[in-house]
Formats: C-alpha cells, sequence, structure tokens
C-alpha cells in the first residue's frame, strides 16, 4: 500500500492527530474542513460554507486533484434548515456529474462551526 500524506498551507492545519487529507492507491480521502474564523465571527452560512470549500479546493490541488475527481462528499451541518443555502454554494463547485453524498445534522461540530464537509476523490 501506498500511503501519501498531503499538507496545504492554503487550508487549515489539523486541529488534532490526524492529516489534512491521505493519498492512498489514487485515492484521496479528505479530512472534515471547517471554517472556524468565519463561525466565531457570526459569518454568514453561505460564507462559512465557501470558505470550507475553498480549504477543499486547496487540499485537492495539493494532491494535483479539482472537483472532478470528487466521488463522495459527506456533510455535517448544525441546522438542517441551513440545508437550501449550504446546498447552494456547495453545488457552485461542482459541474453536471456531482459526486455521491449525505447531509447530516448533528449535535454539535468542532470548534462550534455551523458546517463541516468531508470528500474522497479518486486520481
Amino acid at each position: 500500500m501506498s500511503k501519501q500524506i498531503i499538507h496545504t498551507d492554503k487550508a487549515p492545519a489539523a486541529i488534532g492527530p490526524y492529516s489534512q487529507a491521505v493519498l492512498v492507491n489514487g485515492t484521496l480521502y479528505v479530512s472534515g474542513q471547517i471554517a472556524f474564523a468565519l463561525a466565531e465571527a457570526g459569518a454568514s452560512i453561505q460564507d462559512e460554507t465557501k470558505q470550507v470549500m475553498e480549504n477543499i479546493k486547496a487540499i485537492l490541488e495539493a494532491a494535483d486533484m479539482t472537483y472532478e475527481n470528487v466521488v463522495k462528499a459527506s456533510i455535517f451541518v448544525k441546522d438542517l434548515n441551513n440545508f437550501v443555502a449550504i446546498n447552494e454554494v456547495y453545488g457552485s463547485y461542482f459541474g453536471e456529474n456531482p459526486p455521491a453524498r449525505e447531509t447530516v445534522q448533528v449535535a454539535r461540530l468542532p470548534k462550534d462551526v455551523n458546517v463541516e464537509i468531508s470528500c474522497i476523490a479518486v486520481k
């Protein structure tokens, strides 16, 4: 098994014992991304989601991939009433064939953010 840790300074550093992403045999596993500074500042859910998607984009680029390579995404939200707003921003990053996905409401997210997104991409 070929395992490569992917890291970029263009996305937040891990806040625990995990990597931003791990590439294994052409499959990239991107850890959940959050927008702590924006959430703390009370930014809109759209701005928070956009920053999360930009974090993921930077990690994908560090692995020489794009959103075209994403095959699966997981969205965790504090309040499903924000689903439409999150979905509009999220959807703007994908073309005609978006990846598989689930969206779930959770009781709490790290650093009390409102949205966290992780994904899997394949070369």
